[in-house]
């Protein structure tokens, strides 16, 4: 594909030769003749001079002309894009595999595509144009959209449901039961969870996680979010849309979430929480406490990122406050 092709097919700015043939993508470092790449990040300008590629995607404001390019005030959208066109997902064989074991009472579109030794339990219903992949288990009763795609070893359990353009990365478990028990003095009893959950339209969820079925309700994850690997939802989290959850979050039960929330990487949330719209939990922070929309927290327990800034700050200057009420102390006793 040339590179007028692209900027034809997604509406974007060309700068230099439109002729240049374009085969696949690869990181500015590594990019060989052939190759496009792009630049979102200001560590990699170094890059620009050096670069084998045959071409570059940039933001319209980045002064470069060595190589042709394709411009967009969103350099990494664009690339999202521009890899969309060079890797095309494989069609929809539309069959149904002869090791699937498919109830007489489960409805599969026509256009759907069942993988080998998959197990679809009876009144499931799975959309048009959905791909399941080799040994998924779709329940009893479950409901899937158009055009999703589960990958291999997909679990979803009895009565959940799931909109459409869904993608369920490999060892995903959509509706295990939640962590319920009540205790007495002769132990732990079990309290079986009998709710469900609802997986809105365009969400994808990362390898291995687990979303648990609420204990009564719905377990809810909003439009549009995104779920990285080994993340745990526990019974009745709600997610609002357009939210971002990095991999190894553990989120307990009945905590709300609003939209385009983020927690970064391995933050931990207790039980029965609710995060506004916006908020933001930095990496590794251990949310005890409401957070208000449009707040950043950090640390643990997880507070306002300036006012944890300056603890931390306080609290690495503690070795040489120390010295010197040290130093004070003796002073003292020599006066």
């Amino acid at each position: 594909m040339t590179l007028e092709e692209l900027s034809k097919n997604l509406d974007c700015e060309l700068r230099g030769s439109g002729g240049t043939e374009i085969t696949s993508a690869a990181p500015i470092e590594s990019a060989v003749k052939g190759q496009i790449s792009f630049i979102a990040n200001p560590r990699y300008l170094k890059y620009l001079e050096s670069t084998s590629a045959s071409a570059v995607i940039l933001s319209v404001d980045e002064k470069f002309d060595r190589l042709p390019s394709l411009r967009d005030k969103n350099p990494y959208l664009l690339f999202a894009r521009v890899i969309a066109l060079l890797y095309p997902d494989e069609a929809s064989t539309s069959t149904i595999a002869k090791s699937a074991i498919v109830s007489p009472s489960a409805k599969v579109h026509p256009s759907a595509s069942v993988g080998e030794y998959c197990v679809i339990e009876g009144g499931a219903e799975i959309g048009a144009g959905t791909i399941i992949d080799a040994h998924c288990f779709i329940g009893q009763d479950v409901r899937i959209g158009e055009n999703c795609r589960l990958f291999p070893r997909v679990t979803i359990r009895e009565r959940c449901t799931l909109g459409s353009e869904i993608i369920l990365q490999p060892g995903v478990v959509i509706g295990g039961d939640g962590f319920g028990y009540a205790r007495s003095e002769a132990g732990y009893t079990r309290l079986k969870q009998i709710g469900t959950v609802t997986i809105c339209d365009r969400v994808e969820i990362g390898v291995n996680c687990a979303i648990d079925r609420g204990a009564l309700g719905a377990t809810i994850i909003g439009a549009g979010t995104k779920i990285d690997n080994l993340v745990q939802i526990a019974h009745n989290v709600e997610i609002g849309e357009n939210s971002i959850i990095v991999s190894q979050v553990g989120i307990s039960g009945s905590t709300k979430l609003g939209e385009w929330v983020t927690l970064a990487g391995q933050v931990g949330v207790i039980g029965h929480l609710n995060i506004g719209d916006r908020a933001v939990a930095t990496a590794k922070a251990g949310v005890t406490k409401d957070i208000p929309a449009d707040t950043t927290v950090f640390g643990r327990p997880a507070k306002e990122i300036h006012a944890a800034q300056k603890i931390a700050a306080a609290c690495n200057r503690l070795p040489q406050l120390g010295k010197r009420v040290k130093a004070l102390e003796e002073a003292l006793k020599d006066s």
